[in-house]
């Protein structure tokens, strides 16, 4: 089950982190089809955010066809996202790349920066 990390610094709204985090989990696996997601009670516990916040990423999520509501059961996943296994060896070498980065003495901010630039300059155009 996916774990929602609020960050409330990072000006991004809370019901899009929510929304991030679950297409994050799509993509590396971690959620498959048919895959409950948490309850809006059990994230409003772990994360002392609105009930209504929580309602609308999982109204989005299921506005984009990869959740739907089941009245009374919950709301589970409809598709996967996966093309990047979070055992990939990509992950495998890019765990290895941030370790290196962290040794040199770079802050999660640098090395967001370095990574972004990065991807912009080799999938332009791909938003």
């Amino acid at each position: 089950m996916v774990e929602y990390r609020i960050d409330r610094r990072s000006g991004v709204a809370t019901y899009v982190q929510i929304v991030q985090q679950t297409k994050q989990a799509l993509r590396l696996g971690l959620l498959e089809p048919g895959d409950k997601l948490p309850t809006a009670r059990e994230v409003v516990e772990a994360t002392a955010i609105n009930p209504n916040t929580v309602l609308k990423a999982y109204r989005e999520l299921e506005r984009e066809g990869l959740v739907e509501a089941r009245r009374g059961l919950g709301t589970f996943v409809r598709r996967g996202l996966n093309t990047a296994p979070a055992d990939s060896p990509l992950r495998t070498e890019l765990d290895a790349w941030a370790v290196r980065a962290r040794e040199a003495g770079l802050e999660r901010d640098d090395v967001d920066a370095l990574f972004t630039s990065v991807l912009d300059t080799h999938f332009k155009g791909d938003e």
